[in-house]
């Protein structure tokens, strides 16, 4: 469950609320004037190219030139 704080309030005691995020991996949300204005997340360590894994088409053979009529089935 995500925590909301006011920005006056985060201003007061941002250590206390950032360590909270840390500890308890939850999201937090300022506000001003009642309104979300920004959203403090937890830091993820994440591998550089795991967005890529599992994107990759296997060819058999990389170096072989791809025909036209190949080239538009791979769009």
């Amino acid at each position: 469950m995500q925590q909301v704080v006011s920005k006056s309030e985060l201003k007061a005691k941002i250590l206390e609320y950032l360590r909270n995020v840390e500890k308890e991996k939850q999201e937090l949300i300022v506000t001003h004037a009642g309104k979300p204005v920004a959203k403090i997340i937890p830091y993820k360590e994440k591998a550089i190219l795991d967005s890529l894994r599992n994107t990759v088409i296997y060819y058999k053979d990389p170096t072989e030139s791809v025909g036209e009529e190949e080239w538009e089935l791979l769009k």
